[in-house]
């Protein structure tokens, strides 16, 4: 993390960004839809990191925080720079698919259904939902209201519900 007294050393960055790489991309992957795609906002996310960190008054107090926070920003900025509605997608990489543990229906029902989504719509649920953050926490990450967030995420929800088929309802009667 880094130090009260300025920015953090390179030893420290690199620390942080073993520790949270993983986290950073399974947010990434769920938002992009894509492994190639994922792999890009996870390192542009970290490259912006890394040039707050080196600073010398560049200190970020909740470093995990603050990743998430630019993940959601970056992924949210680059959706707006895009000039078409070009659906690039990838086939589910290859650990996914052999890991019998990653429950890859559900994944790939998941991810089919987030892709359907406008990404801030994606953004709210993945953060909401799949990362267990409060609204206010969202908020913050997407530069909105909390009352926006509720209203997103009320919307988000229902339409998520409308596309899923009954396979993938938790909790089914």
């Amino acid at each position: 993390m880094p130090n009260r007294s300025g920015s953090g050393t390179e030893q420290e960055f690199e620390e942080f960004a073993q520790a949270r790489a993983a986290q950073l991309y399974r947010s990434a992957w769920l938002l992009c839809g894509s492994h190639h795609q994922a792999e890009d906002l996870v390192q542009e996310t970290l490259a912006k990191i890394y040039a707050r960190w080196r600073r010398p008054f560049g200190r970020i107090d909740n470093p995990a925080a603050y990743a998430q926070t630019t993940l959601t920003r970056t992924f949210l900025g680059g959706r707006r720079r895009r000039s078409n509605d070009e659906k690039p997608y990838a086939d589910v990489p290859e650990q996914l698919v052999d890991d019998p543990a990653a429950r890859a229906d559900v994944r790939l029902a998941l991810r089919a259904l987030l892709a359907e989504l406008p990404p801030a719509d994606r953004v709210v649920l993945v953060l909401r939902y799949l990362e267990d953050l409060s609204v206010d926490e969202v908020a913050d990450r997407m530069g909105a209201s909390p009352g926006a967030v509720r209203n997103r995420s009320m919307r988000a929800l229902e339409r998520i519900r409308g596309l899923a088929d009954d396979s993938l309802r938790i909790g089914k009667d």
